[in-house]
């Protein structure tokens, strides 16, 4: 048994999965419609885990766990069990910033309460990497994969191993001894929460679209594309661009604690434009440091994007368009307004942790449907001759 050639064991691993059941893959040299599947439902799976990631994160940040674990090793940390490994995990945890301005009160057990959240997010996110890289050996050895498909999977490999560094490099910034002023409250930098959720949105959105091209190939028109159709498809990657874009913004929302100023609607404390809205100087710093513009640009982005999506929605309803596209622009337009009402409740009940984590989801529910949509209309590229 140990002699087996490694494809001829995958084989039997797979016939023995599936019982008496015949069982068509073939693990030779060489795709076929099976190992292109079994490719897809693991960049589907992949994808899956990296949209679990971000949700964990999201939750994390909520119940403020994040800065719990003050050390990164790259196999993971050591799990305390004892309680004097405990209590020097927690005197560890007593030396920085958010422990000393913030937690003075913090017993050992909600402290370790905290440290699960974030052990749960590190090793799931070590869980990715696993679940990518052992897979995409295999298969690139099997040979399923395409040349195209070999560049993508180099790409999604260095943007898990970018996603890994920057999340370690983003909690030190809250583990640094930089909160002196009064009401300085140690939190991670919001540039850094925006690049490493912008990273998670990125390999989500790569995994996604390559998984649709294996599993759910995008439909052709019978006839050639009217110019109409052509211009719809650039619209619709603008409004999967504002999406990403609201997106990021709300990331600055959550490092900065925005949400829980001016929770009001529509307007902010009964005026449209707040008087702080350009308190800082010199005055870009108000863009991405003063939590009543970063809220107001939140809002002003999301109100645009919900707009634009709406207008791509009722367009698409004129135009001979791919079956599957117009289902999925009423599915963008449908969760557009869902997540809007989300962003209004979490702000209206001062960022409930449930409905801040939906609204969360939300925006990458509705990144996904976006990305279904532009997939389905891949192939109206050129006008007719």
């Amino acid at each position: 048994m140990w002699k087996m050639k490694p494809a001829s064991f995958i084989q039997s691993a797979i016939t023995g999965l599936r019982g008496t059941t015949t069982v068509t893959l073939s693990t030779r040299k060489g795709i076929t419609p099976s190992s292109r599947k079994v490719v897809g439902y693991w960049l589907l799976g992949c994808s899956g885990m990296v949209f679990g990631a971000v949700v964990l994160g999201g939750v994390t940040r909520l119940t403020e766990s994040g800065l719990s674990m003050v050390t990164w090793k790259l196999f993971g940390e050591k799990v305390p069990f004892t309680k004097l490994e405990w209590e020097d995990e927690f005197q560890k945890y007593q030396q920085y910033p958010e422990f000393r301005i913030k937690n003075k009160n913090i017993t050992l057990e909600q402290f370790k309460w905290i440290w699960w959240m974030e052990y749960g997010h590190r090793m799931w996110g070590r869980a990715i990497g696993a679940v990518f890289i052992i897979p995409a050996t295999v298969f690139w050895a099997c040979g399923w994969l395409k040349p195209g498909m070999k560049k993508r999977i180099i790409a999604f490999g260095t943007l898990i191993a970018l996603q890994g560094l920057m999340g370690w490099y983003m909690v030190q910034s809250g583990l640094e001894d930089r909160f002196h002023g009064d009401s300085d409250v140690p939190r991670v930098s919001q540039y850094r929460l925006a690049t490493h959720l912008s990273l998670a949105f990125i390999l989500y959105t790569l995994l996604l679209w390559s998984a649709f091209d294996h599993l759910l190939p995008a439909q052709r028109l019978t006839e050639a594309a009217s110019a109409s159709a052509r211009r719809f498809r650039w619209l619709t990657h603008t409004c999967k661009g504002m999406i990403f874009l609201t997106a990021l913004s709300g990331a600055f929302v959550a490092g900065l604690d925005a949400g829980l100023v001016y929770n009001s609607y529509p307007k902010m404390a009964d005026k449209w434009i707040p008087d702080d809205i350009m308190a800082f100087t010199p005055k870009v710093r108000n863009i991405t440091e003063n939590p009543t513009t970063v809220q107001f640009n939140h809002r002003l982005l999301g109100t645009s994007t919900l707009a634009l999506i709406s207008g791509m929605w009722l367009l698409s309803r004129k135009l001979k368009l791919p079956p599957r596209a117009h289902t999925a622009a009423a599915a963008v337009a449908v969760m557009g307004w869902t997540q809007v009402i989300l962003g209004i409740s979490t702000l209206l009940l001062y960022v409930p942790v449930p409905l801040a984590a939906s609204h969360q989801s939300g925006s990458l529910v509705l990144l996904s449907l976006a990305v279904w949509l532009t997939h389905e209309l891949k192939y109206i590229k050129r006008l007719p001759k």
